[in-house]
């Protein structure tokens, strides 16, 4: 797989919600670290991933903001 994208994250998927149109894929990275995205059923099943399968996050940001608490 090749992208564009610099931030492609290996781990593991640890759990899959199913809604109606969308499903939730935590992907554990590794250092107690779990990213979690919104990807259409129909990409779950296109994909073919199971909790255990390896995926990557592949994050594409032209922006990132900076907060601090007050």
């Amino acid at each position: 797989m090749k992208l564009s994208a610099r931030n492609q994250l290996k781990g593991k998927v640890v759990s899959i919600n199913n809604g109606a149109v969308n499903s939730i894929v935590s992907i554990d990275i590794g250092g107690g670290n779990i990213i979690t995205a919104t990807i259409s059923c129909a990409a779950v099943e296109e994909l073919n991933l199971k909790v255990g399968s390896d995926a990557y996050a592949v994050i594409k940001a032209t922006n990132v903001m900076v907060g601090i608490d007050e």
